[in-house]
């Protein structure tokens, strides 16, 4: 099963969604490939913390900071519900642009262990609330993965993968993705287009029904 997937380290659904995905391949033991492509919420934001999420659902949402807090709250609970004990609240909003290009970088060169990267980044920035644009949060996760820190350390410091980064995002827009996450699932002849975190059950039925051989091109979309 090959997993091809727009998602932002930014994002709580992008977390929630690709944990229940993987959960359901691994419930069904299919073998899968996971192909992140970068879709970043806040491109235009430095490396270092802007505003606390709080302050952000309020200028995103022109709502008062109460209401922003029970909105991120149940974010909070939705995860749990999967086994995701984040702590959204506390994220420290950064660029994921150097994350996107560390995972472009192991799919790369280390293509078996980018999947264990992704989580191990989502996890860094919503349950250990580190910030996920800083070099050396960075290549601390990829020296738990045995990967090459002071490689992955000189590649982050300069721009290598930054155009790779670029093309996707660009392809993204050519292709109408205008939110995250979507998963293009191909098995054998068949593919499937599921925009948005479903809920595992349903990804089961999807994988399932294309196993079977009962998808005929279906999509979401």
């Amino acid at each position: 099963m090959k997993v091809l997937f727009w998602s932002d380290f930014n994002c709580p659904y992008s977390y929630i969604g690709i944990k229940r995905l993987t959960d359901a391949l691994n419930e069904l033991n299919l073998d899968y490939e996971l192909n992140m492509k970068p879709f970043e919420l806040y491109p235009t934001l430095f490396n270092e913390p802007t505003n606390s999420m709080t302050t952000e659902y309020v200028l995103k949402y022109g709502i008062t900071p109460k209401e922003a807090g029970e909105k991120i709250s149940e974010i909070e609970k939705i995860a749990l519900e999967d086994g995701l004990e984040i702590n959204y609240k506390d994220v420290k909003i950064t660029s994921s642009r150097p994350a996107h290009r560390l995972v472009k970088y192991v799919q790369n060169r280390h293509p078996e262990k980018v999947g264990e990267l992704i989580f191990k980044i989502f996890e860094a920035n919503f349950i250990e609330n580190r910030i996920i644009a800083d070099i050396n949060v960075l290549t601390s996760i990829a020296a738990d993965l045995d990967l090459n820190q002071k490689e992955i350390e000189e590649m982050l410091k300069g721009n290598s993968y930054d155009f790779e980064v670029q093309i996707d995002e660009e392809d993204a827009i050519v292709m109408g993705v205008d939110a995250i996450p979507l998963y293009i699932l191909s098995y054998n002849e068949e593919q499937l287009t599921i925009p948005g975190a479903y809920e595992k059950e349903d990804f089961k039925i999807a994988l399932e029904d294309m196993i079977s051989g009962k998808l005929a091109s279906k999509t979401f979309l």
